[in-house]
Formats: C-alpha cells, structure tokens, sequence
C-alpha cells in the first residue's frame, strides 16, 4: 500500500545477529543513505548490543519496541525463526526486507505472504542475483530477448568440505537442509524469471548433500540444476547457462552480497513509496518454497 505521508528516511531495524547480519545486513544499512538504521534486536542480547555498537546504532532487547519504532525491518534469522518473526512484524505494519529460504515449510512461508497482504506492507526477499547490478541486469535482458530452450545450473558449494573455515558451516539450518534450501532460491530466482513458472520437476539425490533437479517451465523450456554445499574446494563454483534463439548466454560474475543487498533496501523503497509489488516479494518466496518442498520430497522418493 502507497504511503504518501512516510518519512524522508524510514527507520529500519535489524533482527538477527549472525555471520551474515554482520557481514552483509548491518554494513549496507549503515552505509544506506536512504534509511536510518534504528536498531538491532537478537535471540542473544549480548550480540545484539555487540552488533550495534560496531554499527552505531542501539541494541534492543524487546522486539516489540523495536517493532513499534521502525518502519521496516530486515531480517537475518534462520528461515522458520524469520517466518514466525516477520510475520509479527507486518502485523505491527513494518515493511519486510527478507532472507532467502523465506521458511522451509509451505504453510510458514504462506503465513509471511498473507500477513504482508493483510496489513499491506511491502516486501522484498533478498535473492542476491536479483539485486547484484551485473546480473540483475542479465536476467532484465535474458528475460525481455526470451526464445530460451535449455537452462542449465550449477551450484557447487563447499561449506561441509573438509578444511572449510567458514562460519556458515555452524549454521543448523544449512547443515540440516543442505545445498537444496540454501543455494537452490538463488538459482529459482534466475530461471523462473527467464524461462516462467516451473510447471512439472523431478528431483533424485545425488552425494552427501547433492540434489540434480530437471524443471519443465511456463514458456515450454526446460532447465536442470545441480545444487550442493559439500563439493571439493577446486570443484565449487557457480554458474547458469541459457541455451536458445539468441544462441548461448552465461550469468556474468557479480561484486559480492553488501552492494547488492543496499541495492535490495533501494526495491524495499520503491515498493512501499509507489504500493507496486516487487517482482522478488514474499509471493514469490512463497513459490520458492513450494517447489522447494516438492524438489525435496520427489529425491526422497515420496
């Protein structure tokens, strides 16, 4: 819903306090000239009084407060907290900046996208290659030249490698869901805008964490994806190809996720200014759990 009367620079609060609020959220809403970052609110309330005095903004301990004094909030939790959490927060009438998975069951991410209905607030969920300039572009481009026959993905993490350091690895949720929940939105969020809505998927397990998808799509294309967070360091890596009219095109490189995330706050912005959706919303996310769920249960031979 449009709001003509919301203020020049919308207080926005920060819920969550991991590696990857610290990392990405915390910086590009500090450094977002168009917001004022009000808070950070967490689970543990001494990271969140350690996050927000690196950042130069207040900690709270009651999320209801915080609610209640922001306009939006960006969300970094882990996907069924962030489910339950955001939609409390668009009931209190914030706008949602939020994480991909948006939630890991279907009903919990419908939750979030009715909640947002409801009360009429935007939404935007962080799907990175959406919001990079370099391949937001690309699939702009992809998406308006069409003709696509053939796609084809592959995201070859190593988090579970052995002598991985990152601090992603501790994360719970990753290691129970793996590279399908985790990497698998980013790649839905290239194909589905390009090649239309999947129409039919099977899914069949592949090692330790490995998932092999074939999608039918809207547009009468196809496309496969191979996705996974426990490859060896010198085989990971990430890539989409198109295959059509046009001949072959490849997802250019991109500049790392704070750019691309104040990029995510700038679409927030626009679609709680104008009341126009964004394209990469809580619905969306919705559709992204959908056939996340489906991918998940066809490999487990359900």
């Amino acid at each position: 819903m449009a709001n003509p009367s919301a203020p020049q620079r919308p207080r926005i609060g920060l819920l969550g306090t991991g590696p990857w609020a610290a990392r990405t959220h915390a910086p590009a809403l500090a450094a977002h000239e168009g917001v004022e970052f009000a808070g950070v609110w967490g689970r543990r309330p001494e990271a969140a009084a350690e996050l927000a005095a690196a950042s130069g903004t207040r900690a709270y301990e009651d999320l209801d407060v915080l609610l209640a004094e922001c306009d939006a909030v960006a969300v970094a939790l882990p996907p069924d907290v962030q489910a339950a959490v955001a939609a409390r927060a668009a009931r209190a009438g914030c706008h949602l900046l939020l994480d991909k998975p948006l939630a890991t069951t279907v009903a919990a991410a419908r939750e979030v996208a009715e909640a947002a209905d409801g009360a009429g607030v935007a939404s935007v969920v962080f799907c990175t290659l959406r919001f990079a300039p370099e391949t937001a572009r690309w699939i702009e481009e992809r998406r308006a030249e069409g003709g696509w026959y053939l796609g084809e993905a592959r995201w070859l993490g190593s988090l579970y490698a052995s002598g991985s350091e990152s601090p992603y690895a501790a994360s719970p949720w990753r290691r129970e869901k793996g590279g399908l929940w985790d990497v698998g939105p980013h790649v839905l969020s290239v194909l589905l805008p390009v090649l239309g809505d999947v129409t039919s998927l099977t899914a069949a397990r592949g090692p330790e964490d490995t998932h092999h998808l074939v999608l039918r799509h809207a547009s009468g294309a196809s496309s496969t994806a191979t996705l996974t967070l426990s490859a060896p360091p010198a085989a990971a890596g990430a890539a989409i190809t198109l295959h059509g009219a046009a001949g072959r095109s490849d997802l250019p490189p991109w500049n790392g996720a704070v750019e691309a995330y104040g990029h995510a706050v700038d679409a927030l912005l626009a679609a709680a200014r104008t009341g126009t959706p964004h394209p990469c919303d809580a619905r969306f996310a919705l559709r992204l759990t959908e056939l996340l769920t489906e991918a998940e249960a066809r490999a487990a031979g359900h």
